[in-house]
């Protein structure tokens, strides 16, 4: 190691830290500034990656997921010769700026993830770490190693103090993702106090309770950090914890160590830190002596590289059928004929969406390789078990079903993690009412534009007997005001394969597929196969055209479009119903479709949801009626609570009298 080499570096990090802050007043000095020492070492010497391929497949992968310190990481791509200038460093936080005051994935070359929220980027790495493993014992053979990387996250008191972390914490290691490092920055401050107002943990004895290595150094002392760090990337059979103990603030003497140091207000003091670390009075100064040394080591990882895509040339020559596989999933590439790889059910079909979901989702796995899931301890219920493809475990990493446990939240983060990798397409399960335990997860999905698919049951008032903490009223509107969200909620078992081929089909964002509990009708008498599943695609469609004049519209659905049905019966030939599974994509649609399923002549309309009812409004106008559940359940039976609130058919013929 080039111990002056990478102290001047460190140095040079700091002092584009202290300049960009001061340059926009805004941001965090107190990770970039105490951590740069490791930050030295990580892009120095201790990761593999390839700036000029920053999509290597067997890169290893950093997350910083103490993100409010992304001057940390704009620093060390910009030094290591990632595509971050100069002028983006000096632009930080500005408007259209490849160096925004958190870190967004796609937005920055070498950004693995959205972070920020405290936590997440912990649950990412760990998302990675499973998605590394599983590509590796999938795909390796014993002639070819293609996947051998390591995910290595930073993260601070912050994120551990959230409960995601731990969540995801607890599942590494239970799962032995020895090929995750997690470096935790423990600076002994907060943002408003020193931790110690907040915490008194044994942080050693808690990952090693957790099957963790664990081991704490200085953070500040270079030839430790390498050490603790090689050891760790050797491998024992358990994920690693370095617990870095590091000055926050270091640099900037009149706030280092101190919960002063977490924002910018070190920044005030710019002038005297930059002569304390050496630097010119040029700001934003690299010397030529760092940017010759990672111009050599760019060399020696470009190297790196090419002996691995030689590798990987020679893997792909001797398994073509793998080879396909894994550039299929890479590109993420769907089946053109994936509806007619769903086979179509029968007229004798009547189950719970919940129950048509698992009967597609097996089939949608066996015509994308690429495709996993998981369940936080439901599968049972969620019914997204795939059959004969094996669970995911230390002993079993190619298995397909994840079991994350009671753990929502660390689901939605790890999933995220598993999709920011590329190399599969996940879904996690969990009833519909504990949606807003991974909603910080969902929406990071949303912004991060990641196609994730969730799978939500027990959709309403329906679960019955469970009674209103169990039965989601807001649950689903409140999903579809989360931008870039698609919400689908089927009314029938082909809806549901509808349903399924949108969640797969779609690349720029994700999808939450909410399934009932209690059986739906089947429209088998009412559409074809064809118009409902290409009904869900459009987010709305003519189920039941009027049989004379258009006199009213009712629009419904998941299990409430069988009420619509029934109403239409009653009220005569003048009766369209229009299935609308999914709004989002609805709204997609030309004005001429909109117009054509919801002609703005027919003002006599009314919406039906077992749910809250503001946003149909939208649909129904001013004018039109919304029979819903503005309020909480009640304990009874499924359909009792219905008739009870008034979800039924007779709830329509009323509110169109």
């Amino acid at each position: 190691m080039n111990k002056e080499a990478l102290s001047r570096a460190a140095a040079e990090a700091r002092g584009l830290a202290i300049d960009a802050v001061h340059a926009c007043s805004s941001g965090h000095l107190g990770l970039p500034l105490g951590c740069a020492d490791l930050g030295a070492v990580l892009f120095g010497e201790g990761l593999r990656f390839n700036p000029a391929a920053p999509k290597w497949l067997n890169r290893d992968r950093f997350i910083l997921s103490a993100g409010h310190g992304s001057m940390f990481i704009y620093s060390w791509l910009h030094l290591a010769g990632f595509k971050v200038s100069g002028q983006d460093v000096a632009d930080f936080r500005k408007l259209h700026s490849i160096t925004p005051g958190h870190p967004e994935f796609d937005e920055t070359e070498g950004v693995e993830a959205t972070t920020g929220p405290l936590g997440q980027g912990v649950g990412n790495a760990v998302g990675y770490a499973l998605s590394g493993k599983r590509a590796a014992a999938r795909y390796n053979t014993a002639e070819h190693t293609i996947f051998d990387h390591h995910v290595v996250a930073l993260a601070g008191d912050g994120c551990l103090q959230e409960g995601v972390a731990q969540e995801a914490i607890a599942f590494a290691g239970h799962n032995q993702l020895d090929n995750l490092i997690l470096i935790y920055d423990s600076n002994d401050v907060t943002l408003d106090a020193m931790a110690d107002k907040t915490q008194g943990w044994d942080s050693e004895a808690y990952f090693k309770s957790l099957s963790w290595n664990a081991v704490t150094i200085d953070g500040h002392d270079m030839d430790a950090f390498l050490t603790a760090f090689t050891k760790a990337k050797a491998g024992s059979g358990k994920p690693t914890v370095i617990i870095a103990k590091t000055e926050i603030g270091r640099g900037i003497p009149q706030v280092a160590g101190t919960a002063g140091a977490h924002g910018e207000g070190g920044a005030n003091f710019s002038e005297e830190a930059r002569k304390g670390l050496g630097l010119p009075e040029k700001t934003f100064f690299v010397s030529d002596e760092t940017k010759a040394y990672f111009a050599q080591q760019a060399e020696a990882q470009a190297d790196a590289f090419n002996g691995w895509q030689a590798i990987y040339d020679s893997w792909a020559a001797a398994n073509p059928e793998l080879s396909n596989e894994l550039e299929d999933s890479v590109a993420k590439v769907v089946p053109s004929d994936l509806s007619d790889q769903i086979p179509a059910f029968g007229d004798d079909y009547a189950d719970a969406t919940r129950g048509s979901g698992g009967v597609v989702i097996n089939a949608v796995a066996k015509a994308m390789p690429s495709v996993i899931t998981g369940s936080a301890d439901l599968f049972g219920s969620t019914k997204n078990h795939l059959k004969e493809e094996g669970d995911f475990s230390a002993a079993n990493p190619t298995g397909r079903n994840i079991w994350f446990g009671i753990r929502e939240h660390g689901m939605g983060a790890i999933c995220n993690g598993v999709a920011y990798d590329g190399l599969f397409r996940i879904s996690g399960a969990t009833f519909c009412v504990f949606a807003d335990y991974l909603r910080p997860s969902i929406r990071l999905a949303g912004l991060a534009k990641l196609p994730v698919t969730y799978i939500l049951t027990h959709d309403s008032v329906g679960v019955g007997e469970d009674g209103p903490t169990h039965q989601p009223v807001e649950t689903v509107s409140g999903l579809r005001v989360i931008p870039n969200l698609d919400v689908i909620r089927p009314g029938d078992q082909e809806e549901v394969a509808g349903a399924y081929i949108c969640a797969m089909e779609r690349l720029d964002g994700p999808t939450a597929l909410i399934f009932s509990r209690q059986k739906v009708v089947s429209l088998n008498d009412l559409a074809s196969v064809e118009t409902r599943r290409d009904g869900v695609a459009k987010g709305a469609y003519i189920l039941k055209k009027e049989e004379g004049d258009l006199e009213c519209i009712i629009l419904a659905t998941g299990s409430e479009v069988g009420h619509a049905i029934e109403a239409a019966k009653e009220i005569g030939a003048g009766a369209r119903v229009v299935s609308a599974p999914c709004l989002e994509r609805f709204d997609r649609q030309s004005a001429d479709y909109q117009a054509e399923v919801l002609p703005a002549s027919c003002i006599k309309r009314v919406a039906i949801e077992a749910g809250v009812s503001g946003l149909w409004y939208k649909y129904v106008g001013l004018e039109g009626k919304v029979v819903g559940i503005d309020r909480f359940g009640i304990s009874a039976p499924g359909n009792v609570v219905m008739d009870e609130l008034g979800i039924n058919a007779a709830g329509i013929v009323k509110a169109l009298s």
